[in-house]
């Protein structure tokens, strides 16, 4: 960065999350674009405090939109434009893109309402190849479906909840894992962590975190818990907490939680991959 003076970035948030140890400006960055997978409000307010002077853009796709659906630009970031509530959207339909929320037959929602996105545009994928049948249930009448649970305001703004493959339903309420995420992140002892949802004989499923601690600080999962209940409803804290040196990602940088929740649910009837 230095040595080329690179003025824009594409990060993942796993990328942001360990730069921010010992951020560093090289002076000329002016902007950085994060996707890919959700970001915590917390790790992105310790990257706009470390590199104020640069702009934070969040995109939102898949590669099967080639791979763009929504933006939410730098505005929406500011600190003055706070009170406005877009922070932790995924922003609004991009050039040539339309975005709806739809229920599972494909009808779309009213505002407010979750349910899955789904996306329109030239820039669709054709298909999967050799896959005619995975390639129908993504594809319904040119609209793709992503896989991800999200509501949308009156603004057109999205608000992704979680994917849908991925929501805990424990003693049939609705937890989605962002939530309980993004809760866990703003205690001081958290540095990454993922939500998974694991078998309970009287819930059915129980909110169960994986959490890589800061260097140094020991914070047990009584304070972790007891934190989540300061933010969030107490059916949606996390009953379990185990501590990890390193989530497992993807190549893109993506939190695998199919390899969180197999020990867990491995030979079991009923599983949740």
């Amino acid at each position: 960065m230095e040595r080329d003076r690179v003025t824009h970035l594409l990060l993942v948030p796993t990328m942001i999350q360990p730069a921010m140890k010992k951020p560093r400006d090289p002076g000329s960055l002016q902007t950085i674009i994060y996707g890919a997978s959700p970001i915590t409000e917390a790790v992105l307010d310790r990257a706009m405090a470390a590199l104020p002077s640069v702009s934070f853009v969040q995109a939102y796709g898949m590669t099967e939109l080639s791979p763009l659906a929504t933006i939410n630009p730098a505005r929406y970031h500011a600190v003055e434009n706070r009170h406005l509530g877009k922070l932790r959207s995924a922003g609004r339909a991009s050039f040539c893109t339309e975005v709806r929320i739809v229920d599972p037959e494909g009808r779309e929602l009213p505002r407010g309402e979750v349910g899955e996105v789904a996306v329109r545009g030239p820039n669709v994928m054709l298909g999967y190849w050799n896959k005619p049948q995975q390639t129908a249930q993504a594809d319904r009448d040119g609209w793709m479906q992503t896989g991800d649970g999200a509501y949308m305001d009156e603004d057109g703004f999205i608000f992704i909840v979680d994917r849908v493959k991925d929501m805990i339903i424990s003693g049939g309420e609705n937890v989605y894992c962002g939530e309980v995420e993004n809760a866990l992140a703003q205690h001081p002892a958290v540095q990454a962590c993922a939500v998974i949802g694991i078998p309970d004989a009287r819930w059915g499923e129980a909110v169960h975190a994986v959490v890589v601690r800061m260097p140094g600080n020991d914070s047990g999962a009584d304070a972790l818990i007891a934190h989540c209940k300061t933010l969030i409803a107490g059916y949606k804290c996390p009953r379990s907490v185990e501590f990890v040196e390193a989530l497992p990602l993807s190549g893109a940088g993506k939190v695998l939680k199919t390899a969180l929740r197999a020990p867990y649910w491995s030979g079991r009837e009923r599983r949740v991959a």
